[in-house]
């Protein structure tokens, strides 16, 4: 029989996949000091250090890097041990965990995924929203959301949520005194509210005209945030010309506070795309979910239409 205790290895395991004590402790929906003590008991009674632990970072010794390459597909197995389990039900069940960026979530995906929940009972989906390029497979994700090009060539990505396009806008005040930009080029006359990628990379404002496309740097940034709501917020406060999601802006521009600039210059619209490393041992929860995806993509005939749920009631 096994001496080891094996709680104490499960918490080895998500404090070495996911390099954080509060990002394990919330995986396994414990305290990080109870996350540490069963590390610490773990380290006592194999009289080895497994884990580096600063203020800043988490990094694994020989020992531990050795420990996580031997549990780690053991771990696997048990799990697909588990899921099998679920042939014998009639419907999903169990935990599904999604990365995708907040404003996927807010402008489509959040509805797709309650509908989802509400048509499946059994399954609980635990949502991290961030803007962040993680790494699904090593950061414990079942599946993750990301525009097409910024998917990896070796995942299987199939569309969700509907298409949205950008569009650049500008309060009536701050227009007062300004004349509207006819042409992409104009901008450099206006300031602007920028967003920037969690990794630093700026984010580049494209218009397309006909088979005419511009990409241009924000010009003059008066402020950039790597959050869209916040250059919303600052582009509502008349700080200057911000480009986002033309849904996120739709409503205040129906309302009178905010005026699309350059309309005929939209780029073409964009999906977010849901993605996994591979079709071999998906979840039975995260096979469940591709296909309601699926469903509701049949939903979405074209550019900027909106896809409606069927309800599961």
């Amino acid at each position: 029989m096994p001496t080891h205790s094996f709680p104490e290895l499960v918490a080895f395991l998500a404090i070495a996949r996911r390099r954080s004590f509060r990002r394990a402790a919330v995986d396994l929906r414990v305290s990080p000091s109870a996350l540490s003590h069963s590390l610490r008991q773990l380290e006592e009674r194999l009289s080895l250090k497994l884990v580096n632990r600063t203020t800043r970072s988490v990094a694994l010794t020989e020992a531990g890097q050795r420990l996580l390459d031997q549990l780690g597909p053991a771990f696997d197995g048990i799990d697909r041990a588990v899921e099998d389990l679920n042939r014998f039900r009639d419907a999903p069940h169990g935990t599904l965990r999604i990365n995708a960026p907040r404003q996927a979530m807010r402008l489509g995906l959040g509805a797709v995924i309650a509908e989802f929940v509400l048509r499946h009972p059994g399954m609980r989906v635990e949502v991290a929203g961030s803007d962040q390029l993680d790494d699904v497979v090593a950061d414990g994700f079942g599946a993750g959301v990301r525009h097409g090009q910024l998917i990896a060539e070796d995942m299987i990505a199939t569309p969700v949520g509907p298409w949205l396009g950008y569009a650049a806008f500008a309060t009536p005040g701050y227009l007062a005194s300004r004349a509207a930009p006819r042409h992409p080029a104009d901008l450099d006359d206006h300031a602007s509210v920028a967003y920037r990628f969690p990794s630093g990379k700026p984010f580049r404002w494209r218009f397309r005209r006909g088979n005419e496309t511009i990409e241009v740097e924000p010009p003059r940034t008066a402020l950039t945030f790597d959050d869209m709501d916040l250059v919303l917020d600052a582009t509502l406060a008349g700080v200057g010309v911000g480009y986002m999601f033309e849904a996120q802006a739709r409503a205040h521009a129906e309302a009178g506070r905010l005026v699309e600039l350059l309309p005929d210059w939209r780029p073409a619209p964009i999906r977010f795309f849901l993605y996994y490393p591979g079709r071999a041992h998906l979840s039975f929860g995260l096979r469940a979910l591709i296909d309601f995806v699926r469903e509701q993509n049949r939903w979405i005939d074209e550019p900027n239409s909106t896809p409606r749920a069927k309800s599961s009631v």
